[in-house]
């Protein structure tokens, strides 16, 4: 039976030697292997099964990406792995405009707001944790082994939840195993998380002294508002957190 790859033998735009108007999914694969080693073509279908690629289909069924199904899959790769952004953020991201441009985010227009501006660059997001996924599904997606994400329950970095025997982490979980599995090939390992650890929980610990009355408090619309105080703080202590480090690389390597 013929597969998505072997389906451009079969799509007219494909043959006679012209310059191909789409690609088959293992031409985008091997076409991203370089930038993006982590890349497969379950990853890829997992993405349109996730709403976030929809490639034309041939009478036949078969996948075909186009130029900028290639754009919006290489933004997706990189807000995962650049900014370690959980997908229904990503999601968000598209939505508002960004994606049409391979080598960054797209222009946006002059009346576009500068707090909206600030909203799609740290999208912070404390009350919808998303969707839960079987360990399984995780070590297909990140490529983690099973003994890193012990480790990291081990160290306390995640918790996930067990389920009728199988162990669920939802997405942000997810994300920060992926994070985890990027630093895991440079010899980091779940100890040396600490520091990443203490950081946050001392980061949290400010916000929510910050807020705590609001938070607490009986009236329904005052603790949506701090909620949605908390995430824009997240988002903006995030981003300072992200210019310091740049400020202290850039010394290292002055």
């Amino acid at each position: 039976m013929a597969t998505d790859q072997t389906a451009a033998s079969q799509d007219p735009d494909l043959e006679g030697g012209r310059p191909p108007k789409s690609m088959t999914i293992g031409a985008v694969c091997k076409g991203l292997a370089q930038e993006f080693p982590d890349i497969s073509i379950s990853k890829i279908r997992y993405l349109e099964d996730q709403k976030l690629l929809n490639p034309r289909r041939t009478p036949g069924g078969y996948r075909l990406y186009s130029a900028s199904d290639m754009v919006r899959l290489r933004t997706i790769l990189r807000l995962q792995r650049d900014e370690f952004l959980p997908l229904r953020v990503i999601r968000q991201e598209l939505a508002s405009g960004r994606g049409g441009d391979q080598d960054g985010p797209v222009a946006t227009s002059s009346n576009t707001s500068v707090a909206d501006k600030r909203k799609r660059r740290a999208s912070v997001s404390v009350q919808d944790r998303g969707a839960l996924y079987a360990l399984e599904d995780v070590l297909e997606e990140t490529r983690a082994s099973p003994e890193l994400v012990k480790e990291l329950e081990d160290y306390g970095v995640i918790k996930g939840e067990v389920r009728a025997g199988t162990h669920y982490y939802d997405e942000t979980e997810r994300e920060i195993i992926r994070a985890v599995t990027e630093l895991a090939r440079y010899g980091v390992g779940g100890r040396n998380l600490r520091v990443f650890r203490t950081s946050a929980d001392r980061e949290a610990a400010l916000l929510e002294q910050i807020l705590a009355p609001q938070l607490r408090s009986r009236n329904p619309e005052r603790r949506r508002e701090a909620v949605e105080a908390l995430e824009g703080l997240a988002a903006t202590a995030s981003h300072l957190k992200y210019l310091l480090l740049v400020r202290d690389l850039r010394r290292i390597t002055s």
